[in-house]
């Protein structure tokens, strides 16, 4: 049991709070929760050598393979698959514990990958790296709520997004749309729902909170076919959906580190503004006319309606108490878009205004909160500002050398503020 619980059991003791017997209660309680917890380090080691154990045999075998008859190379090609399969059913019908199902799950799942590609090298069956990718993912997909596997969720999401963007890029390989890859991410939402039902607070969860969100972002390109000035309202809707996930109170409850929506949608939103700040979208924008049959407009609508309903939910539960500029920006940001201003300067104008409303309102809310790194991050969107404007506009060398000197005051000015009421505060809080 840990020496601080110990420690305030005691304590609560000697103040005559609790009784010895109620403290011994407590104190076999929390031994119990030690006993029954599963041991991380250990399956994490356990699952590191399930790998290391897959990639040697496979090492030794590529070594000799060209010695192997065919009949040879396809019993070598099937064995990893049968011992994978063996271990997990003993898990199972053993009801072993996490270690062993982690362990032999993940040895299961590369022992399909390396069965599959080995077969289609051995009898020469053509095919891609995204179909193979495909077929390996879900022949394995049902082993992650077969065995309760947080690793295989971890796999399924990292092997999904490389299947995504294999298939959707065009730098990488054909730069189709990867539809199927909703398919791959469904298969995986319910097993995450349960985490987030289940065990919302473990550090899986969290890992869980900052895969997903990192996956769509780095697969949602792969979705803009023909008309990029799409992707960045695709992208807008998409960090806005994030954020007002992450405002919800089964997130926004947590720490600020477990909250991958929060941070991903505020830090892309502040990306989205910042490069649309700039006037090559604009100009662009009122040369050509938007196509609105199209497929990036239509995975547009779907995300706008997707944020504008957790927008909605969240009004109707009162879980947005404060204005918050950032709440709406993807709202704003679609109407600027779609209006098609006949010159630059007002959705320029309209832009900069939003960044820095944004700044002044993070600002705020870190001093109220005295969480430094909010405050800070305010501050530093206010300094990116700054610096892109500084290469777009014709102000004087000396007047953009005190705006710097000046902000850099600033910058260090708030940071005292802040240190010194909270120094305050403690003070108070003690007396």
């Amino acid at each position: 049991m840990n020496s601080k619980i110990q420690s305030e059991i005691k304590e609560l003791v000697e103040q005559q709070v609790i009784s010895e017997g109620i403290a011994s209660k407590i104190e076999a309680y929390y031994q119990s929760k030690k006993d029954n917890a599963p041991n991380r380090l250990f399956t994490v080691f356990g699952v590191l050598g399930a790998l290391l154990v897959g990639l040697g045999i496979i090492l030794i075998l590529a070594h000799n393979w060209d010695d192997f008859s065919r009949s040879m190379k396809t019993f070598f090609a099937f064995l990893p698959l049968v011992i994978g399969q063996v271990f997990v059913g003993f898990s199972i019908l053993k009801n072993k514990t996490k270690v062993w199902k982690e362990a032999s799950g993940t040895f299961l799942f590369f022992a399909v990958g390396s069965s599959v590609s080995l077969v289609s090298q051995i009898y020469n069956i053509p095919g891609s790296v995204s179909s193979f990718l495909l077929t390996w993912i879900l022949l394995c997909a049902p082993l992650i709520y077969l065995l309760k596997s947080h690793m295989l969720g971890i796999l399924h999401i990292l092997f999904m997004t490389y299947y995504a963007t294999d298939f959707g890029y065009s730098f990488l390989s054909s730069g189709n749309t990867p539809w199927l890859y909703i398919l791959l991410l469904a298969l995986v939402v319910p097993y995450y729902l349960q985490l987030l039902k289940n065990h919302i607070d473990a550090n899986i969860t969290s890992v869980f909170n900052w895969l997903l969100p990192l996956s769509l972002i780095i697969v949602l390109g792969a979705f803009i076919d023909r008309i990029d000035e799409f992707g960045v309202l695709m992208y807008v809707c998409l960090f806005g959906l994030f954020y007002n996930i992450g405002k919800m109170p089964l997130f926004d409850n947590r720490k600020l580190r477990r909250n991958g929506y929060l941070i991903l949608g505020s830090l892309g939103t502040i990306y989205m503004l910042i490069i649309t700040s700039f006037d090559w979208l604009w100009k662009d924008r009122i040369k050509n006319t938007l196509d609105i049959n199209s497929q990036e407009f239509y995975v547009s609508l779907v995300l706008f309606l997707m944020a504008f309903g957790v927008l909605v939910y969240s009004y109707s539960k009162s879980w947005i108490k404060r204005y918050n500029l950032s709440h709406y920006i993807f709202v704003i940001f679609s109407v600027i878009f779609f209006i098609g201003f006949g010159n630059k300067f007002i959705p320029l104008t309209i832009i900069n205004l939003l960044i820095l409303i944004i700044a002044l309102i993070t600002i705020k809310i870190g001093a109220d909160k005295f969480h430094f790194g909010i405050l800070n991050y305010g501050l530093l969107i206010i300094a990116i500002l700054i610096v892109c404007r500084f290469f777009d506009t014709d102000m004087s060398f000396v007047l953009r050398g005190l705006l710097f000197v000046g902000f850099g005051l600033g910058f260090f000015l708030a940071n005292y503020l802040m240190l010194k009421k909270q120094k305050e505060r403690k003070l108070n809080v003690k007396n």
